[in-house]
């Protein structure tokens, strides 16, 4: 299944992967290196809450799967990821189209790798910021990912 984690072709199954498709959530852009990604909140009918703005679920469910999907692609097959622990804090109703951007930065993956490198659990943090179409941020979602290296590579 090794083609499966071609970013371009994984980025085309997550679109069509039921969590995601039927939320409205699109995956717009991923790296051919795994250290960016661009996600869309469509505008649509079922997206939306009786207040006629997009539903909180869908916003949180958008930022959920993006960072360990980029750390594993990025860390490779010697490190086990997950996603640990979230918490999302609605700033300002989100109307129309939202989207979102995930980075990896060299100092990041550098700083997982030194500090995993004895077998060591890693718990980083990663804020993800939800921007409407005007760049407004609408929410902010602080993510907590568990990062180890695999038992046969310590």
């Amino acid at each position: 299944m090794r083609w499966a984690f071609k970013p371009q072709v994984m980025r085309k199954l997550l679109n069509f992967w039921p969590p995601l498709l039927f939320s409205g959530i699109k995956i717009a852009s991923l790296a051919d290196d795994y250290r960016y990604a661009r996600v869309e909140l469509k505008n649509r009918p079922w997206t939306r809450n009786i207040n006629n703005s997009q539903f909180g679920g869908s916003m949180f469910a958008m930022t959920d799967p993006i960072y360990p999907l980029l750390l594993m692609g990025a860390l490779g097959k010697e490190y086990m990821v997950w996603d640990k622990q979230a918490d999302i804090d609605y700033i300002k109703p989100g109307l129309g189209k939202l989207t979102a951007e995930f980075l990896l930065t060299d100092e990041t993956l550098e700083d997982i790798k030194t500090k995993t490198a004895a077998g060591d659990k890693y718990f980083p943090e990663f804020l993800v910021h939800i921007k409407d179409a005007d760049n407004t941020i609408v929410c902010e979602v602080n993510r907590t990912v568990y990062i180890r290296k695999k038992t046969k590579y310590r």
